[in-house]
């Protein structure tokens, strides 16, 4: 009689409230700031440096290294999964104009703001020249995600996803192509 009179009372019909709560240290947990000192680590920092040699859920591992090797290999070997259609070249665009215009500029002259503003003094490369035009898509993905051998363009492997990466070489090879 007693256990059917708690399992009545314990029983709300409203919506909003959880109930009683039997273990609040477990239901009511404070997560630890980002920067903050963590007595549970042994360094006493909160955010750690992922273990050496884990890669994150999504991310698939890029093969090719930073080298003139690496940039033929890849330049053989990558085919765009991107198919070529005009929402793609778009959003390439897209891209392109956040990422890359700043420097190769809106028509991929190499005439970018950071260059015509003097802010980087070495002329970056015209991206609607034969030179560039004649690589493979490949081997555009490799600069694009790695930074150029020369290191005067950095990576932007881990700011542009790989799908957009290519849409950005849909659009360099197409779009920028047709207008020098």
């Amino acid at each position: 009689m007693i256990i059917c009179m708690l399992a009545l009372v314990s029983c709300r019909r409203d919506h909003n409230t959880t109930g009683w709560v039997y273990m609040p240290d477990m239901a009511y947990s404070e997560a630890a700031e980002s920067y903050t000192p963590n007595p549970n680590f042994a360094d006493s920092i909160t955010m750690q440096v992922p273990p050496e040699g884990t890669i994150p859920k999504e991310m698939v591992p890029y093969r090719y290294p930073l080298d003139f090797d690496g940039q033929k290999q890849a330049g053989a070997e990558l085919v765009s999964p991107v198919p070529m259609t005009g929402i793609h070249l778009m959003r390439g665009k897209e891209v392109y104009d956040i990422f890359c215009a700043n420097c190769h500029g809106p028509e991929g002259r190499g005439d970018g703001h950071l260059y015509t503003g003097k802010l980087f003094t070495a002329k970056p490369t015209s991206l609607v020249d034969k030179y560039v035009q004649d690589k493979p898509a490949g081997e555009i993905y490799h600069v694009i995600t790695l930074g150029s051998l020369s290191g005067l363009m950095g990576p932007h492997g881990a700011m542009i996803s790989p799908q957009d990466r290519w849409k950005v070489v849909m659009y360099v090879k197409n779009r920028l192509s047709v207008n020098p």
